[in-house]
């Protein structure tokens, strides 16, 4: 299971999901459901992510044993 902290990143940045979709290229609906754990992100997708708020993909993302 890989848990985020995405909210928590947009809430520091004032950043709306939709806004957070469009600068990676997702659909907002995407973002909601990575922020509640119905999805894991590609590689990729993960970087861009880590890249819009200036941090490493660890910092946001984490993985735990299930």
């Amino acid at each position: 299971m890989i848990s985020n902290r995405i909210k928590e990143f947009r809430a520091k940045y004032d950043m709306k999901q939709e806004e957070l979709a469009k600068l990676v290229g997702v659909r907002r609906e995407t973002i909601g459901n990575l922020e509640k754990g119905r999805y894991n992100p590609s590689l990729v997708l993960a970087w861009k992510i880590a890249k819009v708020f200036n941090v490493t993909i660890e910092d946001i993302f984490t993985v735990e044993d299930d």
